[in-house]
């Protein structure tokens, strides 16, 4: 076990520390934290109309009177959707910017906007409407409509499809939502990096002294934030023409989409468990340094979750973000509620106990702070196994519960804090099965945690003293008594 310690301080937690401090990723993972207040409201406004529309409807049947008292409440809440959830690529974006310039030492405002404009250039302005007509049309009406742009085409069984042409319709559906996160990401980097690359080599227009420094920073982002936005734009026109196709698109369809499936494999969610808590063992923040990668693939999948929940369609992703908060590590990190109550019940060192009454009350609320470095339970030897068992063995049962349909997918993302049993049955919008697979996993984790927690009562430094005292003792008893 100390040979394994010590390669790995030498060897991984360097490549960790550097990870978890390379200004990029972090901007990246301050993105994602930064679209927590939409994020939230979003969440809540589904929650809600869950329980106030969802479930009366499928339990007591439509036009419910529950359904019909709420019936404001559950139009307002669509309208914060709207504006939250819907469009969330386009929060990601604003806040993208904001913190990759913050990180390059830029304006925040100028990369914010410069980062929301190259998301925006990329959307497809047109769209297209398909009508089944049960009647072929007369030739006169069929001419006018094909001048006017529409397109007839004969379908089987009689009858013809007029496709019409739209321009000016950004499709919020497909492009805003969760689906566009991956390219909000790609084109934040590059137009921001460069945007940020100009203003530090100073090619900017540069104004007196006396003009105020408002109007001096929106001049000196004029010359770096149009170069930006003309790259941008040049990449995703030479692309639409050479492929015929949206870059956005292709991104969706060729980068994003099978990265996604591949993280809804049980391998993608053990290694990333695996890591976050080695990592957290070692002293570093492991749900922060592997932030990136949790956000960028589950969050993204938490998005079209919980849009697909709000919109009534089959939910597209049974892994999420939320599926690690629910049911992987209660308490936090190391499934550390488990480890407290283990201490009250089991323990009888006075230091761990000490911990454990200090450390119960906000362990209920997923804060672990106080156990991991005041127990320790950091770079403590006894305490490494369970503290990557158990929440290893939490995420294999909460992993094949969700993915046979046992336990329904998380479908809204619930603040961290909230308390675990009910984490579970919020997150999976009223699922009671989630308590079930609650109290299943915190007793597993339970068995891991306890028989560690025995062990650790003969390692109490009161009672080894107590031992070499009595042995000295004795000695002391036994030389008198030969003499």
């Amino acid at each position: 076990m100390e040979g394994l310690m010590n390669w790995m301080e030498r060897y991984i937690l360097p490549i960790a520390a550097k990870i978890g401090s390379e200004k990029h990723l972090v901007a990246l993972r301050d993105a994602f934290i930064g679209t927590m207040p939409a994020t939230m409201a979003g969440a809540i406004a589904v929650l809600l109309n869950a329980f106030m529309r969802d479930f009366p409807n499928t339990y007591i049947g439509p036009d419910n009177a529950i359904t019909n008292f709420f019936t404001p409440v559950i139009g307002v809440n669509g309208l914060i959707w709207n504006g939250t959830l819907a469009v969330m690529a386009v929060v990601f974006a604003i806040s993208l910017g904001a913190n990759l310039a913050r990180a390059y030492g830029v304006d925040p405002v100028s990369g914010s906007i410069v980062s929301t404009v190259a998301f925006i250039i990329g959307l497809p302005d047109a769209a297209s409407a398909v009508l089944t007509l049960p009647e072929t049309l007369n030739p006169e009406t069929a001419e006018m409509i094909s001048e006017a742009g529409g397109v007839l085409e004969a379908v089987e069984g009689g009858g013809q499809s007029l496709t019409l042409g739209a321009w000016g319709y950004f499709n919020f559906g497909r492009y805003m939502g969760g689906s566009g996160l991956f390219t909000a990401m790609i084109f934040g980097f590059i137009s921001v990096i460069i945007f940020a690359f100009l203003i530090r080599k100073n090619i900017i227009i540069r104004m007196p002294d006396s003009v105020p420094p408002a109007v001096s920073k929106a001049f000196a982002a004029i010359i770096p934030a149009a170069v930006a936005l003309y790259t941008v734009g040049t990449i995703h026109y030479v692309f639409r023409q050479a492929v015929g196709m949206p870059l956005i698109d292709w991104i969706s369809d060729m980068i994003q989409r099978p990265l996604m499936n591949l993280s809804q494999g049980y391998g993608a969610v053990f290694v990333i468990v695996l890591l976050v808590h080695v990592l957290w063992f070692f002293g570093l923040h492991g749900t922060n340094i592997m932030s990136p990668v949790l956000q960028t693939l589950y969050g993204t999948a938490m998005v079209e979750n919980t849009n697909a929940f709000q919109n009534g369609e089959p939910i597209p992703f049974r892994w999420v973000a939320g599926s690690f908060e629910a049911f992987v590590w209660p308490g936090g990190a190391g499934v550390t509620l488990v480890l407290l109550i283990s201490i009250l019940l089991f323990s009888k060192r006075a230091d761990y106990k000490t911990v454990g009454k200090l450390g119960i009350a906000p362990g209920l609320f997923n804060i672990n702070e106080p156990v991991m470095f005041g127990l320790p339970v950091v770079l403590n030897t006894l305490m490494m196994i369970p503290f990557i068992l158990a929440p290893l063995a939490t995420a294999t049962i909460a992993y094949f519960a969700t993915m046979t349909g046992l336990v329904r997918p998380v479908v809204v993302n619930v603040i961290w804090v909230m308390p675990t049993v009910l984490s579970g049955f919020l997150a999976t919008a009223g699922d009671w099965r989630a308590i079930v697979l609650t109290l299943v996993n915190l007793t597993v984790a339970a068995l891991i945690w306890t028989p560690f927690i025995l062990a650790a009562n003969k390692m109490d430094p009161s009672l080894v003293e107590e031992k070499e005292a009595k042995v000295k003792e004795d000695e002391k008893s036994y030389d008198i008594s030969m003499d």
